[in-house]
């Protein structure tokens, strides 16, 4: 079993209902938030999530919850078993190793991606979803933070003291304006290594942060790491749309000064990095000089 530990394999033969005849890391980042594996059955690969912590336990309760309300959709995989010992709790789902994985993006993924997207949205929304402002509750916390102690984010690079003195007050303003309660089912969480192409389309995983919300918030926020991979600037898939850029910017560069977070290490590198695309979209948006001064 690969040092796969008893308890762990005891739980997935729980979920699926047989006793896994081969069960694997599956690769990926790394964070340990989640114990992840692929998993070999009688007839099927599967692949196993098991919660590591109390507060993944709950989103993994609530992605289970969703993908019950969701099942048969072609956007989100096939939910293949579930076990909750109180503890632990395994979320089963269909193997997509073989699918598609971007980066890196090609034309015809990115429009998968505004396809499947659509399909989300015009989805009515499971009864008990949270709302947008719910779910997010600290996305308009950058700028406020950004303000009492704009140092961290000065040493990051991201901008010069000048620039953010002379635009600060409008960037807050905008984000503050920004709007991302709505009646849609949105994801909330779409960037590469929560989505695959699968025979054309793209299939969403992780859907801990499904709500009700805006669906044009949904697709900006993906916008920012489709740039940072390779894709098209956030500009050229989503006209205008400062109010959210510059709540997205301030959120991810408010976040990525935060101390590491020992559970998902790559998480704060990850913020900086969308962030200063979210920021230079704002600036587009905005029609403010570059922040960089360049």
């Amino acid at each position: 079993m690969e040092q796969v530990g008893t308890e762990d394999v005891e739980r997935i033969a729980r979920a699926v209902g047989e006793r896994p005849f081969r069960i694997k890391w599956a690769p990926g980042h790394g964070a340990p938030s989640n114990r992840r594996y692929l998993v070999g059955c009688r007839d099927r690969s599967v692949f196993a999530k098991v919660a590591a912590f109390d507060y993944t336990a709950d989103w993994l309760r609530r992605e289970h919850d969703v993908y019950l309300a969701l099942s048969g959709e072609e956007f989100l995989p096939r939910l293949v078993g579930w076990d909750d010992d109180g503890a632990h709790p395994v979320l089963v789902i269909e193997d997509l190793s073989g699918a598609t994985w971007p980066p890196p993006w090609t034309s015809a993924g990115v429009a998968a991606v505004r396809s499947s997207l659509e399909r989300v949205h015009d989805t009515a929304v499971p009864s008990g979803l949270g709302g947008a402002e719910e779910i997010l509750e600290d996305i308009r916390e950058g700028w406020n933070e950004v303000r009492a102690d704009p140092e961290p984010l000065l040493r990051l690079g991201v901008c010069t003291g000048a620039w953010l003195t002379s635009h600060l007050d409008e960037l807050e303003t905008v984000a503050d304006a920004a709007v991302i309660e709505g009646d849609a089912l949105v994801h909330f969480d779409v960037r590469s290594d929560n989505l695959c192409i699968r025979d054309g389309s793209a299939v969403f995983v992780d859907w801990n942060w499904a709500a009700r919300g805006d669906p044009v918030f949904d697709t900006a926020s993906w916008l920012p790491s489709l740039a940072a991979e390779g894709g098209p600037e956030p500009w050229e898939m989503l006209s205008g749309h400062g109010e959210f850029a510059s709540l997205l910017a301030g959120f991810f560069l408010a976040h990525a000064v935060r101390p590491s977070i020992p559970q998902a290490p790559h998480v704060r590198e990850l913020q900086e990095v969308v962030g200063r695309v979210a920021l230079l979209w704002a600036a587009h948006a905005l029609s403010l000089p570059l922040p960089d001064g360049g």
